[in-house]
């Protein structure tokens, strides 16, 4: 008995050593603050932090002082002076949503309302092969900060546009001056500030690059402290190996990161397994390979995703057409049905919107492939195609290093692109509990900014700049659907942006503080 008593004894007198310590240590922050700086422009207090790195919630005060965080604990509110309190009790406070993969032009639509009414207040733009094609980065980037956009923005540098503006084009082996020739525009929109390359190799001119090629390209990336970002050569279910592989291969050369990663016909955990253990054997080797994952199970792309590759640019597709109709309807009908059928094709540009290829073909009164061979050709439409499989998806999204993006943009007719990270908290955390609320703000947050190399946001941490979240998760909500896929997010009220409220009480400003970000050597 007295032994227990003592041990008691002693295990209470180490707590209250423990949290007199921790207190102790937060005054003495909160002290060397106070010294510093007494004028803040936020106060958030009693919030339930999420910092972003994984841990879990606990509970605090954040101080806001221009664009950056100065203090997380404690807050003697008698010894500051503070612009605006925010009493956050019952809601989470936590870094603003990284997106590593987003499309869009910042010079048509700087707000990017689709994206921040979902909590993102980073994307990454330049992504599956394609940049701006700008002869200067520099002069792009400048004149997009001149506009003024309210998230901030990262860029990449597209592989085929590095090959359309320098010469390259579509050849299938570049002599060595235009290999040369890309690697200078590349370099030079690195040193600009781009955050390494992208490729799109299911796309042309892109599928027309070899591995030398881009081996190459990885090398002045990775010298230049870039990644290599990568919508694969093919992401069919028998073709998932081989991509694969070729992408990790590159990883000698720079950290590799498999955009949107999706195993086409796939089914199931078995399948999802087989594709991580790829990237496990890779780490392993000391390969830096990340991937990252849109929360919905119908991709979005170009038509031209079921053409073969002989009716496509640069050939004339009037030319294939006259020359070779019937094995273009033979490989479309053929690829289609793979597919899973027309009733699986939903189209998004006009004047077919919202309407399956199967419908489509029936008011026509044709063959499907007809359709598509005589109608609108490989470049007459986009389309969401409802082919992955949600069991292996969800698995895939489970790894560590696999993080969420959006894929999507402000005018894609896909709902992906307004209700991506909103769906990660309503239904893979508070509804399907797919993910701890911490794991998935990590997702989020932490993990794509270490993935980006960026040094100053992703977490709230003192110092870091304050991209912040204010929410109930219980209140998140997502709109958007495919039938209505331009519907925005709602439950993220109050967001800052390097400082900036743009968002609060569920209303945006007309502030944009957004920067667009460049990559640090």
């Amino acid at each position: 008995m007295k032994k227990t008593f003592g041990f008691l004894v002693s295990f209470i007198f180490c707590c209250f050593l423990f949290f007199s310590c921790s207190t102790s240590e937060k005054n003495v922050a909160f002290e060397q603050l106070v010294a510093k700086q007494t004028q803040f422009d936020y106060l958030i207090q009693n919030a339930s932090i999420i910092d972003g790195s994984g841990v879990a919630p606990f509970k605090g005060d954040v101080l806001i002082v221009a664009d950056s965080i100065a203090f997380i604990g404690r807050v003697d509110t008698t010894r500051i002076q503070i612009a605006n309190i925010l009493e956050a009790s019952g809601k989470v406070l936590s870094p603003g949503f990284i997106d590593t993969h987003a499309h869009g032009n910042p010079l048509a639509t700087p707000g990017f309302s689709n994206f921040v009414s979902m909590g993102v207040t980073t994307i990454c733009l330049g992504q599956d092969g394609f940049s701006p094609e700008v002869p200067e980065l520099k002069a792009w980037i400048a004149e997009v900060e001149a506009k003024g956009i309210r998230p901030n923005v990262i860029m990449f540098t597209g592989h085929s546009t590095l090959r359309l503006l320098s010469g390259v084009g579509y050849e299938s082996t570049p002599d060595s001056a235009g290999i040369n020739k890309m690697g200078e525009i590349l370099e030079a929109q690195l040193a600009a500030g781009s955050f390494g390359i992208t490729t799109g190799l299911e796309y042309t001119p892109g599928m027309y690059a070899k591995q030398g090629e881009l081996a190459y390209l990885a090398e002045i990336t990775g010298q230049n402290g870039g990644i290599m970002m990568s919508h694969m050569r093919n992401e069919d279910n028998d073709a998932m190996e081989a991509s694969l592989n070729e992408l990790l291969s590159l990883g000698q050369y720079c950290p590799v990161h498999a955009s949107h990663l999706k195993v086409v016909y796939g089914k199931g955990e078995e399948r999802a397994n087989e594709i991580q253990k790829l990237f496990e054997v890779a780490r392993q080797k000391g390969i830096r390979a990340t991937a990252d994952i849109y929360p919905y199970t119908a991709s979005f792309t170009g038509i031209g995703i079921v053409f073969p590759k002989w009716a496509k640019a640069p050939n004339n597709y009037e030319q294939v057409k006259a020359t070779r109709r019937e094995e273009s309807l033979d490989f479309i009908r053929e690829k289609v049905n793979k597919r899973n059928g027309p009733d699986a094709t939903l189209f998004g540009t006009a004047p077919y919107t919202g309407k399956t290829l199967a419908q489509v073909a029936k008011e026509k009164g044709k063959s499907f492939e007809e359709v598509l061979v005589d109608d609108i050709g490989p470049t007459g439409a986009s389309a969401a195609y409802f082919v992955m499989d949600e069991t292996l998806q969800n698995y895939l999204l489970k790894d560590s290093l696999t993080m969420l993006c959006s894929d999507g943009s402000p005018t894609m007719n896909h709902p992906r692109g307004y209700g991506s990270f909103s769906k990660m908290i309503s239904q893979f955390v508070v509804s399907d509990s797919l993910f701890t609320l911490q794991e998935a703000i990590r997702k989020m947050t932490y993990l794509p900014a270490q993935t980006l190399g960026l040094q100053d946001r992703g977490l709230l941490k003192s110092g870091y700049k304050a991209d912040l979240l204010l929410f109930d998760p219980e209140e998140v909500t997502t709109k958007a659907t495919f039938e209505n896929p331009f519907q925005e997010a709602e439950g993220f009220n109050q967001i800052w942006i390097n400082g900036k409220a743009v968002k609060e009480k569920g209303v945006f400003n007309d502030e944009n503080p957004g920067k667009v970000l460049k990559k640090q050597p």
